[in-house]
């Protein structure tokens, strides 16, 4: 049987090559006369926000930018961006970019909607609204942040803490695959384990509102992320796989919206905000440990999922060993697509660990939704197996 759920995502989602060329026609009746848009360098720098900031030029208005946006940023970056957008008198926000970009204008459309004090909106459900209309443009294959109601921010002594609200979730979402031709395969490889960790995840959240509508946008997105990674990253001009991993991300992005995450962000979370490693190689660096740590409780699902990313694991006929073997396959990937596969590549060492212990038991809203019981042992002997 079947219980209840709720499902919510994004009102609007438009995917086209191009159309972030076109936004002031595709959000004619959101952007008002003074959009406000919220990147970071990096876009600027590569070009990729030049044609949407003439489009909304020549649509009439009088587009404002915030530039400054960082990987892991700190509420201090969220300060700055909502008092530049109050002094252009914002009418709306556009946030173009990486998840980072697309998080921080989240919370700038709502803070300044409503009002609201930051400090009263972290938690599931705390924020309330209303929010100024909100336009998102991923320009990675990863996060899905176009389609999640979720803004996670880096606070004091490097930990986070997220906004989760469906106030958040956005008024239109542009998908471009052009805007992800140019990125660096370091970052398409990344941000791919990132969504395709989504997936899985959703896939075998304990949430009591995992649900037959995320499972199947589940499936489909680890269709679509595990026959196209490879292509991306080694033939990074091939546009039919970018298309498919930026598609691929966002039904990832809309699963794990409504079925949440789990372990493997509650322990990649310390990585990122202790290390300033990128988020999606923190996911990755932690992934098939976490996988083998829940088999015990998610072998129905790992075994389901594993033929999906990998079909000859279908030959595979005993659960438990295709779900091991489908951890073992997902670090084998990782190391194929030429990212680190250890916590000592990235700087970590044995003495780090009891401290990122202690700090990924802090993710409660993650931890409860895990197939198996984590507890601070076992999150340090996840860490000292990927040391």
């Amino acid at each position: 049987m079947i219980g209840g759920f709720a499902f919510n995502t994004s009102a609007r989602i438009l995917f086209e090559n191009g159309a972030s060329a076109r936004i002031s026609r595709s959000a004619s009746h959101l952007l008002g006369p003074r959009p406000f848009v919220i990147t970071d360098r990096g876009i600027i720098a590569a070009g990729l926000l030049e044609k949407t900031l003439q489009d909304l030029a020549d649509s009439g208005s009088t587009p404002g930018l915030y530039q400054d946006v960082q990987a892991d940023p700190a509420r201090a970056l969220v300060n700055a961006a909502v008092d530049a957008a109050r002094a252009h008198e914002t009418t709306s926000v556009i946030g173009f970019g990486g998840g980072s970009s697309l998080d921080i204008a989240k919370l700038v459309a709502l803070l300044l909607g409503s009002g609201e004090d930051l400090d009263e909106a972290w938690g599931v459900g705390n924020a309330k609204g209303p929010r100024l209309p909100l336009v998102l443009v991923p320009t990675t294959s990863g996060t899905g942040s176009e389609v999640t109601p979720i803004s996670i921010i880096t606070v004091e002594d490097d930990e986070k803490r997220g906004v989760v609200s469906p106030v958040l979730l956005p008024d239109l979402a542009v998908l471009d695959p052009l805007l992800t031709l140019g990125l660096p395969a370091h970052v398409t490889a990344a941000t791919g384990i990132d969504a395709m960790v989504h997936a899985i995840e959703a896939y075998a959240s304990r949430s009591a509102n995992n649900n037959p509508v995320s499972k199947a946008l589940a499936v489909e997105a680890l269709k679509l992320l595990g026959a196209n990674i490879e292509t991306a990253v080694f033939d990074p001009a091939n546009e039919s796989a970018r298309g498919a991993m930026l598609l691929g991300s966002m039904l990832a992005g809309m699963a794990f919206a409504n079925a949440p995450v789990a372990a493997v962000h509650a322990l990649a979370y310390p990585i990122g905000g202790r290390f300033h490693v990128p988020h999606g190689l923190s996911n990755a660096l932690v992934l098939p440990h976490v996988l083998r740590f829940n088999a015990p409780e998610a072998a129905d699902a790992y075994a389901e999922l594993a033929p999906t990313i990998f079909p000859e694991l279908a030959m595979v006929p005993d659960k438990m060993e295709r779900a091991e073997t489908l951890a073992d396959e997902l670090g084998r990937l990782t190391e194929r697509l030429g990212l680190q596969t250890t916590l000592r590549e990235v700087g970590i060492t044995s003495g780090h660990l009891p401290g990122m212990a202690r700090d990924a038991m802090k993710q409660t809203r993650l931890l409860v939704n895990n197939p198996r019981n984590v507890t601070e042992d076992d999150a340090l002997a996840i860490y000292e197996a990927a040391l």
